[in-house]
C-alpha cells in the first residue's frame, strides 16, 4: 500500500539496471521479486506492523528490498551500519529497538529479538495512522546522538514527482538520511544505484569509471581527499554529469579546482537535514556557493540571520532532546545564511562561531583562505578558550609535501591569512598533523 508507487514504477522498468552490487547487476523486476520474498518472509514470522525494526546493513539489492517491504507492512524503520558499530547499543536503547535483521557482507541474514517495548509518544502517534516510520540518529559529535522520527509517508511523498533518472553512486551511508534520499531519489525515477563497499577516492572513481555512472552524491572534504591522493588522474570520470555536495561547508578553492578540471560536470550544492528533509536546490553556478533552495513541500525564512524550514515531510520530533520547533512551526537549522535575491550562501553553523573580543569568525572563511595556499591538504579551524579576549583563533593543517619544515608552513599560513583576513582572523596557534580526522561520513570532525 505505502510502497504502491514504487511498485508501479519498478513494473514501468522492468528489466532496466536498477542496482550493481559487488560487480553484479539486478533488474528492477528482481528488486520487485526481492520485496515480495521479504514481504511473505515478514508475514511467516509475525512481524507486527509498528514494530521498531533495526536494519543493519549496507547498500545492497536485499536491503533495498527488505527496507522497502517493512515499509509497506507499516513498520517503523532504524537503519544503521557497521560504521556506528560502537554506538550500536546506545541507539537500541534510545530507540527502544524491538526486533535487528543483520544483513552480512555475503547476503545472509540473523534475526534477533531485542528486549524493549516500543510506547514513544511518536511510534503511538504513526501507529495510530497506520503509516510507517523511520529513525535516523544524528553524528553526536557534540554529544550524545539524537534520535529523529519521520513519517516515511510524508518523506516518500515528494519522489511522486518525477525527475531525470541516472547512475548514481550510494555514497551516503545507508543509515544517513542523505543515503535513503538517494535511494528514493534513483529508484524513483528509473536510475541505477551502484553501491560501493570501498569508500575511498579510488574505489569510489573506479566504481564510476566500471559502471559509467552519472551522478556522484559526495561531500567537499571527499572531493579535497580525491584531489590529495590524485586519484582523479588514475581514473576515467567521463561519464559524470553531476557532483552533488553538501553536509558542510564547501571551501571555495576546492570548488574552483574541480570546476576548472571538469568544467562539464555540473556542481550542484546540496541542503538537507534529517529533520526537515532535502530540498531542491539550484546552485548559481559551477563555481558558486551561492544556492537557491526550496522544492515541493518546502518553505525557508531567514530569521536574525539565521535559516529556518517549514517542511511537509519534517520529522514529528526527537526520541531524547526537547522539541525543536518555533511556536508557528518552523525548525531552525541554526545555520548561518547570507542572502542575495533568491539565492543564499551558508556561512556555517551558529555553534561554530569564534567569537574574539566580541568579534565573529566564520571557520569555513578562514579555512578557504588557508587552502588557497598549493601545499595545504586539509585544514580545520577552531577556538581555543582566551583571558583576554574570550577565545582566539587556532588551526590544524596538512602538508602535501611532508619535508618542508613545519616552522615554514606556520610562517606561511599567517603571512597568507594576514594579507586576505583582519587580525583578529589570523589564527594564533597552527598545528601541522599527518592527517586530519574525518568520520564515518566524509566530514571534518569539528571542535566547538
Amino acid at each position: 500500500m505505502h510502497i504502491d508507487f514504487f511498485k508501479k514504477v519498478f513494473d514501468e522498468y522492468g528489466e532496466k539496471d536498477a542496482v550493481v552490487h559487488s560487480g553484479k547487476v539486478y533488474s528492477y523486476n528482481s528488486l520487485s521479486e526481492r520485496i515480495l520474498y521479504w514481504e511473505n518472509e515478514i508475514k511467516s514470522r509475525d512481524i507486527q506492523p509498528g514494530t521498531v525494526v533495526f536494519i543493519e546493513a549496507d547498500f545492497s539489492p536485499n536491503s533495498i528490498a527488505l527496507f522497502l517491504a517493512l515499509t509497506d507492512i507499516v513498520c517503523i524503520i532504524v537503519p544503521i551500519t557497521g560504521a556506528t558499530a560502537p554506538k550500536k547499543d546506545e541507539f537500541i536503547e534510545i530507540a527502544q529497538g524491538e526486533l535487528l535483521i543483520k544483513i552480512e557482507s555475503d547476503e545472509s541474514v540473523k534475526f534477533e529479538k531485542l528486549d524493549h517495548k516500543a510506547d514513544h509518544e511518536y511510534y503511538s502517534e504513526l501507529r495510530e495512522k497506520n503509516e510507517p516510520g523511520l529513525v535516523v540518529f544524528s553524528s553526536g559529535s557534540s554529544g550524545k546522538s539524537k534520535g529523529m522520527v519521520l513519517n516515511l509517508k510524508d518523506v516518500m511523498e515528494k519522489f511522486k514527482h518525477r525527475r531525470r533518472g541516472l547512475r548514481a553512486i550510494s555514497f551516503l551511508l545507508f543509515d544517513h538520511f542523505g543515503g535513503v534520499n538517494t535511494m528514493f531519489h534513483i529508484l524513483s525515477n528509473g536510475g541505477c544505484l551502484v553501491t560501493v563497499a570501498d569508500r575511498t577516492p579510488d574505489g569510489v572513481l573506479q566504481a564510476v569509471e566500471d559502471f559509467k555512472v552519472e551522478l556522484l552524491p559526495t561531500s567537499p572534504t571527499f572531493i579535497n581527499l580525491i584531489f590529495l591522493n590524485e586519484a582523479y588522474k588514475r581514473h576515467d570520470i567521463s561519464s559524470l554529469q553531476v557532483v552533488s555536495y553538501g553536509t558542510e561547508p564547501m571551501p571555495e578553492s576546492t570548488l574552483k579546482r574541480f570546476h576548472s578540471l571538469y568544467p562539464n560536470i555540473k556542481l550542484q550544492q546540496t541542503y538537507g537535514l534529517s529533520e526537515t528533509g532535502v530540498m531542491r536546490s539550484k546552485s548559481k553556478s559551477s563555481d558558486s556557493l551561492w544556492v537557491k533552495l526550496g522544492g515541493e513541500g518546502f518553505e525557508t525564512r531567514i530569521v536574525d540571520g539565521m535559516l529556518e524550514i517549514k517542511s511537509q515531510s519534517a520529522m514529528l520530533g526527537y526520541l531524547n532532546a526537547p522539541d525543536p520547533y518555533t511556536a508557528d512551526g518552523w525548525f531552525r537549522t541554526m545555520d548561518l545564511v547570507e542572502t542575495d535575491g533568491e539565492y543564499m550562501r551558508i556561512l556555517g553553523r551558529k555553534s561554530e562561531i569564534i567569537n574574539v573580543g566580541g568579534e565573529k569568525v566564520y571557520p569555513a572563511e578562514v579555512e578557504n583562505t588557508i587552502q588557497e595556499l598549493d601545499i595545504i591538504g586539509e585544514v580545520l579551524v577552531y577556538p581555543e578558550k582566551n583571558p583576554i579576549v574570550g577565545n582566539i583563533v587556532c588551526a590544524e593543517v596538512t602538508i602535501k609535501d611532508k619535508n618542508i619544515d613545519k616552522k615554514e608552513i606556520k610562517k606561511l599560513v599567517k603571512k597568507h591569512c594576514a594579507s586576505k583576513l583582519r587580525s583578529y582572523k589570523v589564527p594564533v596557534k597552527i598545528k601541522v598533523l599527518d592527517e586530519m580526522g574525518i568520520n564515518a561520513r566524509f566530514k571534518k570532525k569539528r571542535k566547538v
